[in-house]
């Protein structure tokens, strides 16, 4: 039952901002699941997948996108995905796993954080500077990669401050940044084999109707609100992930101590 609801309040959250899928998904499947960090991620990132091609058609209708920013993010996060996909599977070995979810809610914290912060917007940046696009997208892939989360909430806020585009536009064209990302991701972490598919087939159980509810009552939310309520939620996973990973390793490295004094042999009288 669990599985259902949390999908259901994730999707839910996504129709209605755009933003959350990794930053919710991954803490919720560590902390209340009990998935590896790897095989949450890899779960995130499909479940995602499937909510965003649910959720375009909703935000692009129109053509509200913009397709040269949309190609060129793609050319610098998709090789940060990759990046950022084989750094996690280095770290996949159980003894890293409490440095991995200290790691995971150190990026989903800080990723979060970004919608508090004072925005320094230059509209004309991405017009006059398109090279730089693929270079800010590059890191955008890689924390995606790693944790699957940050293409909706990073890209948004790069979009909205550094770009022309309407509001619309700038969703329509993050949705589709983040679709084409979570397709990868998944294809990666599906060749992995690190993917719970019980469990990823509850969420969406409870995912679908929820992003279909949030997509149809959208537009009579105050959006810019909900994403605050969002973010503010997924600071305070990240933080429970911090606070349980660092006492795992606290946990760890008294075990290791005691266990090198026991090997100790006592000195002769």
């Amino acid at each position: 039952m669990i599985h259902y609801l949390i999908g259901f309040l994730i999707a839910l959250a996504i129709g209605l901002t755009g933003i959350g899928g990794g930053s919710f998904t991954v803490p919720a499947l560590i902390l209340l699941v009990g998935l590896a960090p790897d095989t949450a991620v890899g779960t995130a990132f499909v479940f995602a997948c499937v909510l965003r091609l649910i959720a375009a058609p909703f935000y692009v209708a129109g053509r509200k996108f913009h397709l040269r920013y949309l190609w060129l993010l793609l050319l610098g996060a998709v090789p940060g995905l990759v990046i950022g996909t084989l750094f996690l599977r280095q770290l996949t070995d159980a003894s890293n796993r409490p440095f991995v979810i200290l790691l995971l809610g150190v990026i989903l914290s800080l990723s979060s954080s970004i919608t508090f912060l004072p925005r320094i917007q230059n509209h004309d940046f991405a017009r006059k500077n398109p090279r730089w696009m693929p270079w800010l997208a590059l890191p955008i892939g890689a924390e995606a990669g790693f944790s699957s989360a940050g293409a909706g909430a990073l890209g948004t806020v790069m979009l909205l401050n550094f770009s022309e585009m309407t509001t619309a536009e700038v969703v329509g064209t993050d949705l589709l940044f983040g679709l084409v990302l979570a397709v990868l991701g998944s294809a990666f972490h599906w060749e992995f084999g690190s993917i719970s598919g019980s469990v990823l087939r509850e969420l969406l159980a409870g995912g679908v109707p929820g992003v279909v509810l949030g997509c149809l009552i959208s537009k009579w939310m105050p959006a810019k609100r909900l994403k605050l309520v969002v973010a503010s939620i997924a600071i305070f996973a990240g933080l429970q992930l911090i606070w349980n990973g660092a006492h795992s390793l606290y946990a760890a490295r008294a075990a290791r101590a005691t266990e090198g004094t026991s090997h100790v042999a006592p000195e002769p009288r």
